[in-house]
């Protein structure tokens, strides 16, 4: 099974957390596909893959501005969803708890409006807290992608 990895990002964070999972998890998987969301739609959920959506927060709670053309087409080019399997890394400052974390958030409300099946709970990495969300990222996805593949098989 493949892991694909989609970063929504501003400052290249969400990225040094898909990288780093990349490298680190790379035994738990045939394979794992990072991608910046820059010019993509809703097609990038074509592929036999598990997705994990790693994205930071921008402005007032906004998905970040390489992540926009594909959050919109989830709305623009709607289409049932139901064959993706997902997770999601949201990255975020509690110091802004009114809109703490919403870039990931966003896109697992809206992949869930499409039929798409998370799989776990969305893992928030609060930026004020400071801790590295390259660690505990991959810490988290470690453990995730085990009960992905569970479910995968099942």
């Amino acid at each position: 099974m493949k892991l694909k990895i989609l970063v929504g990002t501003m400052t290249s964070k969400a990225d040094y957390v898909a990288q780093a999972i990349q490298m680190d998890c790379a035994d738990l998987v045939e394979a794992i596909d990072v991608q910046l969301m820059d010019g993509l739609d809703i097609g990038v959920f074509d592929d036999d893959a598990i997705y994990l959506i790693c994205s930071s927060t921008y402005g007032s709670g906004d998905v970040p501005d390489n992540a926009r053309m594909l959050y919109e087409s989830l709305d623009a080019q709607p289409r049932f969803l139901g064959h993706v399997r997902y997770g999601v890394i949201a990255l975020g400052d509690r110091t802004y708890l009114q809109t703490f974390c919403f870039g990931g958030k966003k896109f697992d409300e809206r992949l869930q409006g499409l039929g798409a099946q998370r799989i776990g709970e969305v893992w928030c990495h609060d930026a004020s807290a400071g801790t590295m969300p390259e660690t505990e990222g991959t810490a988290w996805c470690r453990d995730w992608l085990v009960l992905a593949l569970q479910t995968a098989q099942a």
